[in-house]
């Protein structure tokens, strides 16, 4: 059980995530990847949605004094975080709702 606890998950981003990190600052991508560890450390942090997106969990926290949201899904029996979504609150939820067949296809 050790075992598995030491293994480094594997880390995959949808195109939207790496779209929108390519774009940010040096500082604000050393802010995403802390969080990142937050996430991989307690994969249970972010909220978990219902309905159209009981995919993901949202983990929200703050960057350069703004709200920003981080939408995944880990799976615990492959060891692997999907990252999906990031951005502000604006529109997050509604682009989330309208991407969820390619995060689907993704995750499986």
């Amino acid at each position: 059980m050790s075992d598995v606890k030491n293994q480094e998950p594997e880390i995959i981003m949808s195109r939207v995530f790496s779209k929108v990190l390519k774009k940010l600052s040096d500082q604000c991508k050393d802010i995403i990847d802390d969080e990142i560890d937050n996430i991989i450390e307690e994969p249970e942090i972010g909220v978990q949605k219902k309905g159209d997106l009981s995919h993901m969990r949202v983990h929200k926290f703050n960057m350069n004094n703004q709200e920003t949201l981080l939408g995944y899904t880990w799976v615990d029996e492959k060891l692997t975080l999907y990252l999906l979504n990031l951005g502000s609150h604006e529109n997050f939820y509604k682009k989330s709702k309208s991407r969820r067949e390619q995060d689907l296809k993704l995750i499986n």
